[in-house]
């Protein structure tokens, strides 16, 4: 089995622990929420110890020290996503709030009556409901790609549905966090923009597996979390092409996301603050772009040679039990591990089927 050189595993302080049988813990469940190395622990605790102050709306050393680690922050997160500018990076609350600012601002503002979204049926909730939600305002409607027998969705069948719903809006995962399927996404990408449809790919499952270039992927919208990416919970990613960010409406009001404000109203701020209203997640963001350090350190080719290796081992012995079925596609057809470590990817069956 391929192994990552160096022992990562003493980068994380909670697998000293031991279970309650008294054998070394193992986790499995970092497609539901990750644990975090030293690197990201130690770089929230310097912030809370040394210079900790709100950002953008203070004189003083610790806010001025604390706002150039946060803004230092948002590089580390565009150059890992190799974003174009920092103005395209907003940080949010998580891959959930992110799809609602896009569902809220955007869905809002360019939805209309009969529009049509197109998911896949492999969508986490986040990708959903929000859109369901969006139905209710504007009378859209929410249409979904069915998975086939090898839980993977044919370039045919995807091209088919957008020449005939023409959607306004495809919106899907790059790595399904329950099977475990990774979706092309720049193919899909390239086919949505052939029928005028824009796209929003919810990466949370991808980030903390490989690198991500939204210029390649060319999506309008690339969403994911800090807490699935070996960071903190609390934080997460908004990626959006600027232009079009520029043109949504501010989603949440108040300090930080004003130029202007008046008896009568406001003026929002530039980018990214527009969309950043309130106390942002100053910490979190510091330790999001630790953790994303870290991840690159270990590297995206190890990791990734490391997951495929335990994901075969697993997915062999569990076909070897008897009553186990295994949901999704095999290791070596468009897999994530990340599926392996979802008590969803399998289900007990009776042994005659």
């Amino acid at each position: 089995m391929a192994l990552i050189t160096r022992d990562v595993r003493n980068d994380f302080p909670v697998l000293d622990r031991k279970t309650a049988s008294g054998e070394p813990l193992a986790f499995l469940d970092n497609a539901a929420s990750a644990q975090r190395p030293n690197a990201v622990i130690d770089a929230m605790s310097d912030c809370y110890r040394r210079y900790y102050a709100n950002v953008h709306r203070g004189i003083h050393t610790l806010s001025e020290e604390s706002t150039a680690a946060y803004e230092a922050a948002r590089e580390t997160t565009r150059e890992f996503m190799n974003a174009r500018s920092t103005r395209e990076v907003i940080f949010t609350a998580g891959t959930t709030a992110a799809i609602n600012l896009v569902a809220h601002s955007w869905g809002n503002q360019f939805v209309q009556k009969d529009d049509v979204i197109l998911l896949t049926i492999a969508e986490h909730h986040a990708n959903i409901v929000p859109w369901h939600q969006l139905s209710e305002r504007v009378g859209c409607r929410v249409e979904f790609l069915p998975l086939q027998d090898d839980f993977t969705i044919d370039d045919a069948v995807v091209k088919e549905r957008l020449e005939t719903l023409r959607p306004k809006l495809f919106a899907f995962a790059s790595s399904s966090n329950v099977l475990g399927t990774n979706f092309p996404v720049q193919r899909w990408t390239k086919l949505a923009h052939e029928f005028d449809a824009k796209v929003l790919v919810d990466a949370a499952q991808a980030a903390p597996h490989q690198a991500i270039d939204v210029q390649q992927w060319d999506a309008e919208f690339v969403v994911f979390s800090g807490h699935k990416a070996c960071g903190p919970s609390g934080i997460g990613v908004l990626y959006g092409k600027e232009a079009l960010l520029d043109a949504m409406p501010a989603f949440l009001g108040g300090g930080g996301m004003i130029d202007k404000v008046t008896t009568t109203g406001f003026t929002p701020h530039h980018l990214p603050e527009k969309f950043e209203a309130g106390t942002p997640p100053i910490v979190e963001a510091i330790g999001l772009a630790a953790a994303l350090k870290y991840l690159q350190g270990v590297g995206f080719e190890n990791i990734r040679q490391h997951e495929h290796a335990l994901c075969e081992m697993a997915d062999n012995a569990f076909r070897e039990i008897e009553g186990v079925e295994i949901i999704g596609p095999t290791p070596d057809k468009k897999r994530e591990s990340s599926a392996l470590r979802s008590t969803e990817c399998t289900r007990m069956t009776s042994p005659n089927g």
